[in-house]
């Protein structure tokens, strides 16, 4: 534990002027950002008596070793690099939003040539018009069903579409009247555009024209007799009625809004968002997070503006944010939305009427969304606490081990030998840091010489790390038991021990020291390795052999879910009802699943090879060239080198040496159909 008057600067030293300040531990993480008016009186408040803090932030300073500050000309400009800070290092002591789960959205992909209508879930694309999000993805699929009627706007995919072009024929919505079939022709891009535009117009709310025009469009085919059409777009209407219908008016001025609400307690806090378009409830979503600053209702909703909006722009931020209360800075958080917007947005406190209302809701809402959270047990702050505590206390740790690391190996019958290493920071899944080792120090099937390959790589740059940074202390002297004293201690920085090199999969260029987060920099408090003894040994002796002694290590094993320790004859056995023992089999088995993952799909590549693949200066694009005009691999063996060169971009020499790689390739035995006996003809078009 630092103590903060031993960095804290002179104050003559911070500026009176905006700004903003970040806070770093003693590996240069940032740990925590923010923003004030004035920093010196800002920063200064930090540095007072310990005993006069909040709890929070007093664990803050003390985490902290250093404090340095960016100086801007506006508080606007203070909050727009609050945010992108808070992004970019995702420093622990900030609060976060995290969804309580990935909602679907209804999106239209403007930026292709033919506008495609679709479900999309995570991060937003550029030039993809998204409407919500929905509660579920067919709630999406049901409103797009009843609009493809008046907006016959494509909805298949990319392969789909090009091979009912290829074909000539479109499919099955095409035929039916609920796509307009630009794959074939039938419209040109620029009417399937106008179509999707329409679209678009219709789901932002814009719904009145739509329907009287078709409503007019009745009337005149029945006055002229055109009674089939006059049905046909009487059932039109309907269906844009009915989908309309699906999301219930709640404010009758047809406004554009977002309303936020958030319910806390000391640890937690849940937000609930319901996005109202046109005065109809487009979307609701809701997040919670760790109350880990000392923080108000107000700086809760600030921050829940800044991941809401932080990356919008337009009509995606709406005219006017009803909120619980006011940020801080309301003058300056007011601007920054409407530069997002491009014009003025109303942020404000609902106080009468069917907008306070409706905010009542939303906070009703907010209650359950926090009291449902509270039961989950993976997500509770104090059962994770617990979990820690229980961990340290069974395995004889100093203290509660935040960072865990766990490792595990992967293979099929020996081949495709690969590892994982999966972190867990305070209890939760920190998947940017997961990392994945292809093992390279030799071949054939044995777990415990790869959990030693790996754990000595992992730490070996977490060495390198320390060594630049001018951190990395002498092990003390080996004794040489042939010896009658200690062996004297080498001169200069001493050497880790030569180990595998590192493959592509766990390399890294060495970075400036900017907080970053750099892939091995940081230690664990804890490493688990998935195995018995003989993993737990190699993984000891790994650590040992580069001079590490702070670092913990313990093995689960899977059969009995028995804790081993080091030089331990007997396991630690924590009791099934074990809240240490329920976070341990997570962390080994989301290990072993990321594990898996990468081992299945690094078989899957080595099955899809291709003797192309050999052909040195042939790239993708010719590869499947060349297999488009003969048609697969085996007429392409067949192929004489002069009809190789007939292929667009081939030479004579590469025809030359394709010839020679499929030559020289022996093909594979030929396919049975286990049902009928008969021999398959080779047809296999694909390379990796």
């Amino acid at each position: 534990m630092a103590d903060p008057s031993s960095y804290r600067p002179s104050p003559g030293q911070i500026p009176d002027s905006p700004g903003v300040y970040k806070f770093r531990d003693e590996h240069r993480r940032v740990i925590y950002v923010g923003k004030a008016k004035n920093l010196r009186q800002r920063v200064a408040n930090y540095f007072q008596d310990l005993a006069n803090l909040h709890p929070r932030t007093r664990s803050m300073v003390t985490t902290a070793a250093s404090v340095e500050w960016t100086v801007v000309s506006t508080e606007v400009e203070a909050l727009q690099l609050e945010y992108t800070w808070i992004k970019e290092f995702d420093p622990r002591f900030n609060v976060k939003y995290r969804d309580d789960k990935s909602y679907p959205y209804l999106a239209v992909t403007l930026n292709e040539e033919f506008p495609r209508v679709q479900v999309m879930r995570g991060a937003k694309k550029k030039g993809v018009r998204y409407f919500g999000p929905y509660g579920h993805a067919w709630a999406i699929r049901e409103t797009v069903d009843l609009m493809l009627r008046v907006f016959p706007v494509r909805t298949c995919s990319a392969g789909v579409f090009k091979n009912a072009a290829r074909t000539g024929r479109p499919c099955l919505l095409g035929y039916i009247d609920k796509c307009s079939a630009p794959c074939v022709g039938r419209v040109t891009p620029e009417e399937h555009r106008e179509l999707a535009e329409d679209f678009c117009d219709f789901m932002a709310g814009r719904t009145g024209t739509y329907i009287r025009r078709l409503e007019k469009e009745m009337t005149q085919a029945a006055e002229e007799m055109e009674y089939e059409r006059a049905a046909r777009l009487r059932d039109d209407a309907g269906a844009l009625k009915r989908a309309m219908e699906k999301s219930a008016v709640v404010l009758a001025d047809a406004t554009d809004a977002d309303l936020i609400a958030v319910a806390e307690d000391e640890l937690e806090a849940a937000l609930q968002i319901f996005h109202v378009r046109g005065g109809r409830v487009r979307g609701q979503r809701g997040w919670v997070t760790d109350k880990v600053e000392a923080v108000d209702t107000a700086g809760l909703v600030e921050h829940a503006l800044q991941q809401l909006y932080g990356e919008e722009r337009g009509e995606a931020v709406p005219k006017e944010v009803l909120v619980p209360a006011l940020p801080e800075d309301t003058e300056a958080v007011s601007q920054w939305l409407a530069e997002r917007r491009g014009s003025q947005v109303s942020l404000r406190i609902p106080q009468r009427g069917d907008k306070k209302d409706l905010m009542e809701t939303v906070q009703r809402n907010a209650q359950q969304a926090l009291g449902l959270h509270k039961t989950k047990r993976a997500s509770d702050l104090t059962t994770r606490s617990r979990a820690l505590e229980e961990i340290a206390e069974a395995l004889g740790l100093d203290a509660a081990p935040l960072r865990i690391e766990c490792y595990d190996i992967s293979h099929l019958q020996g081949d495709d030998v690969v590892a994982s290493m999966v972190v867990f920071e305070d209890g939760l899944a920190r998947k940017s840091e997961y990392r994945r080792f292809q093992i390279k120090g030799f071949e054939g099937q044995d777990d415990v010489r790869s959990m030693h390959e790996v754990i000595g790589r992992r730490f070996k740059r977490y060495l390198q790390e320390k060594e630049r940074m001018g951190e990395w202390e002498q092990p003390p002297p080996a004794t040489d038991p042939a010896a009658t004293g200690p062996v004297p201690a080498p001169t200069g920085p001493v050497p880790a021990p030569a180990l595998p090199a590192a493959s592509p999969a766990d390399e890294t260029d060495p970075r400036e020291d900017d907080g970053r987060p750099k892939r091995f920099a940081y230690p664990p408090q804890l490493v688990v390795v998935d195995g018995g003894q003989p993993q737990v040994a190699a993984a000891k002796r790994a650590l040992d052999e580069l001079g590490i002694d702070d670092i913990a290590v313990c093995g689960l094993a899977k059969r009995l879910e028995e804790v081993w320790l080091p030089d331990d004859d007997d396991p630690v056995v924590l009791p099934r009802s074990s809240e240490g023992l329920y976070l341990l089999q997570r962390v080994r088995d989301e290990a072993h699943r990321f594990a898996i993952t990468y081992q299945r799909a690094k078989r899957a590549k080595r099955i899809r090879t291709s003797p192309l693949d050999d052909v040195a200066g042939l790239g993708e694009t010719r590869k499947q060239a060349l297999i488009k005009h003969f048609g697969s691999v085996k007429k392409l063996r067949q192929a004489t080198i002069e009809e190789i060169c007939e292929v667009p971009g081939i030479g004579r020499r590469t025809a030359e040496s394709v010839a020679v790689a499929l030559a020289s390739a022996a093909p594979a035995a030929p396919a049975v159909n286990t049902a009928t006996g008969e021999i398959m003809e080779e047809d296999d078009g694909g390379t990796s």
